[in-house]
């Protein structure tokens, strides 16, 4: 099947914002705006409190200075967040403000209109069935940091859910078997041996990323299936149909957390330095 320049290049740039979206999707889920605006004087406030907490005897912390607060936490909550090495700052702001405009004027109206099309369920087995289908990215890099106790648990539950599940439409796996999935890749697996973040990039229509998961995402192309399709046509609309369809389960959460976001861009990098962080210690 042929298709013309700018058909594949519409097809593509769907493709490729749909990552964004179910990169950043994620990300949102798992932090807050308080979390990531007040990082600093929060872990300052909650340390204090702790040892206010365990403090056998209260005259212990009597002393106070003109203003009615602890001399002895002051330190702390005069304390700056530590400044974030971030070279392209410009360059990732202005990059920010291009993908929001293409989600609010092009792939959110897309989203929710096959949201209102496509009863949930049959979306959420879809769901199933892509993330089934990246099992090797999981394995291969659970191997590499020598889990192999959960790579055998994700060879398991593939076999299984691809069975007895249907292709992954459904999860037997987990809800018959208790087994949980182990999401694993290789820009974790660099992390998992010490390589650090480096430097914020954002990614055109790809979203919030840094350097090394950059480097990272490169051999993992290779354990995805639709690399392997040499129908591009086919494979760009298989691409595009898994983002849209993981935007349309997350659309309203995406929505009111980046209504709240004061300076997006900040958000989008904290929150997703501080999610990709904890997978590596996972």
């Amino acid at each position: 099947m042929k298709c013309n320049g700018s058909k594949i290049l519409l097809i593509g740039v769907f493709a490729a914002f749909f990552l964004l979206i179910c990169q950043i999707l994620p990300v949102y889920a798992d932090a807050s705006e308080e979390g990531v605006e007040d990082l600093a004087a929060g872990s300052a406030t909650a340390f204090a409190g702790d040892e206010l907490e365990e403090a056998d005897d209260p005259g212990e912390f009597d002393e106070f200075d003109d203003f009615g607060e602890f001399d002895e936490f002051n330190e702390f909550e005069t304390a700056q967040a530590p400044a974030v090495f971030d070279p392209l700052s410009g360059y990732n702001r202005f990059m920010t403000g291009f993908n929001d405009h293409f989600y609010v004027l092009l792939f959110r109206p897309l989203a929710a209109g096959y949201r209102f099309v496509v009863w949930e369920p049959v979306r959420l087995a879809v769901d199933r069935a892509f993330t089934n289908a990246a099992y090797p990215v999981r394995f291969i890099n659970n191997l590499l940091q020598l889990k192999f106790a959960r790579a055998g648990i994700e060879s398991a539950r593939f076999f299984v859910n691809t069975t007895m599940g249907i292709g992954g439409l459904f999860d037997p796996a987990k809800d018959c078997m208790g087994m949980d999935a182990y999401p694993e890749d290789f820009g974790q697996t660099l992390g998992h041996y010490g390589v650090g973040g480096g430097f914020p990039v954002m990614v055109p229509f790809a979203g919030p990323s840094n350097l090394r998961d950059l480097i990272g995402y490169g051999p993992d192309i290779y354990l995805q299936l639709t690399t392997y399709i040499r129908d591009t046509e086919t494979s760009l609309y298989i691409g595009a149909g898994e983002r849209l369809n993981t935007l349309s389960l997350f659309i309203d959460e995406y929505d009111a957390l980046r209504s709240e976001a004061i300076d997006l861009y900040v958000f989008q990098r904290d929150a997703y330095e501080m999610r990709r962080q904890k997978l590596i210690e996972e």
